[in-house]
């Protein structure tokens, strides 16, 4: 038999991990299951179950958790399993956890608007960046339609959209047909490429910046500037009085009769000069 190659054992193991994924979301979807986390060690592998209600998948005695464990050892292609389960911090911010209470509310009879709303406000109040809700099927009527909801920063492809968005994928069922429903969360803690933020001194360990002149190599140093003192009303009051007053000119005026004597001379003289 042909030993397989390298991707094949990716493409297997892939495989392997979603039908784990199914299985354990149809046995504990009413725990609040919230994804999977696996992690390869030296003695197996490790799967961390994340839900809501941790007590509904541990069971009494640890009775639930230990059939399931069994159940991955027989059913499944893993080596040397170990189930264990966390606990959700905060449920409105998990992609999956969302969406199956999205896809409840529809299957209890909610319109679609009202649920996706809802999911929306109530995602965006406990904290998140950006979230994005799509509903897909027969939403309304006889065709599928596509209804998105979305608020916030959200992104669609690349690096940024793996990085830091979480998605979650959920089905109703109902008469008209099947409803999908995608929940995708941008969480507050995520900090985009574009936002930059610029440091304090003290949070880089500089000391604070000093008054201190900037001065060439190799010149002297500066003489501090000399500025001079404004000067008061007192010291203006006594450079005032100090200045002499002004000479006053003293225009004459003469009488208004001596003026009128004056003309008439002139008139006679100039009336004998023309009689001669």
């Amino acid at each position: 038999m042909a030993q397989k190659s390298t991707i094949r054992n990716f493409i297997d193991r892939n495989v392997e991990r979603q039908l784990v994924r199914e299985f354990l979301l149809s046995k504990t979807e009413r725990a609040g299951f919230g994804g999977l986390d696996f992690q390869r060690t030296p003695e197996g592998t490790k799967v961390t179950l994340s839900a809501e209600r941790v007590g509904m998948v541990i069971g009494r005695k640890g009775k639930i958790i230990n059939e399931l464990q069994r159940h991955l050892q027989d059913n499944f292609n893993l080596e040397n399993p170990r189930l264990e389960v966390a606990e959700i911090d905060n449920p409105a911010l998990n992609a999956q956890v969302m969406a199956s209470k999205l896809a409840s509310a529809l299957e209890r009879g909610w319109y679609f608007r009202r649920a996706g709303h809802s999911s929306l406000m109530n995602i965006m109040e406990a904290g998140a960046k950006g979230c994005l809700v799509v509903l897909s099927g027969k939403l309304t009527g006889s065709r599928n339609r596509t209804q998105k909801f979305q608020k916030g920063n959200i992104k669609y492809c690349g690096d940024t959209a793996l990085q830091f968005m979480d998605v979650g994928k959920a089905v109703c069922v109902k008469k008209l047909g099947t409803i999908g429903c995608t929940v995708a969360i941008m969480h507050a803690d995520s900090k985009l490429p574009h936002e930059i933020r610029i440091k304090d001194r003290h949070e880089v360990g500089l000391s604070p910046l000093s008054e201190v002149a900037i001065i060439k190599e190799g010149s002297e140093e500066l003489p501090e500037p000399i500025v001079e003192e404004a000067p008061t009303d007192e010291i203006l009051e006594e450079v005032i009085e100090e200045e002499p007053a002004a000479e006053e000119v003293v225009v004459e005026e003469t009488p208004a009769e001596e003026t009128a004597t004056e003309e008439a001379v002139d008139d006679s003289s100039t009336d004998e000069e023309a009689t001669e």
